[in-house]
């Protein structure tokens, strides 16, 4: 199994990109945000999910290690098969849809093609509690506070962008309201 991947990018399309290692081309499928900063001639490297089939040997790339575990997550659900599951990376990041998740926000889910509500509602259901708690508590702190910016008037955009800039050592929602406001200018 290939579980990484580094090498010269030779040649990118819409949906993947084919990778020169040691005179070998690797075609790797990957969300689009990392196709779109890929470069023709320069160096790149993977963390590979090599998906095998009867017909066919898939390589799916992702820059960070947490994308392709969550990537493989997804793979773990019936019905979700790793073309949903790379659109599913496309409409939003690991740490959005975490939120999401923990929220049960079937919003960015929606979005993917061949995703409706009824499925939506079953991929939050399953990956419910398919995190640590550390992260599951940053994660509800992170919704409160952006609901608390949102009563006090700022759009979930702003609020967003100001938790953001914030260090992670600030860890109570508290903590997280009182820093984004100072940088909102309140």
């Amino acid at each position: 199994m290939i579980a990484y991947i580094k090498g010269t990018v030779l040649s990118k399309e819409e949906k993947y990109l084919v990778l020169l290692v040691s005179g070998i081309g690797y075609k790797i499928s990957a969300p689009f945000e990392v196709i779109g900063k890929a470069k023709l001639d320069s160096e790149m490297e993977f963390w590979i999910h090599q998906h095998i089939r009867e017909d066919a040997s898939d390589l799916y790339g992702f820059e960070k290690k947490e994308e392709k575990d969550f990537f493989e997550i997804l793979l773990g659900i019936s019905g979700i098969g790793p073309k949903s599951a790379i659109n599913i990376l496309n409409v939003a990041t690991v740490s959005d849809l975490k939120k999401a998740v923990s929220t049960s926000d079937t919003s960015h889910l929606i979005k993917v093609s061949g995703i409706g509500k009824k499925m939506a509602e079953k991929i939050v259901l399953e990956l419910k509690g398919k995190f640590n708690d550390d992260e599951t508590i940053s994660l509800k702190s992170e919704v409160e506070a952006i609901e608390a910016l949102k009563a006090l008037g700022y759009s979930q955009k702003e609020s967003r962008d100001a938790l953001k800039s914030i260090p992670n050592t600030l860890h109570t929602p508290e903590d997280r309201i009182k820093a984004a406001l100072k940088l909102l200018g309140k």
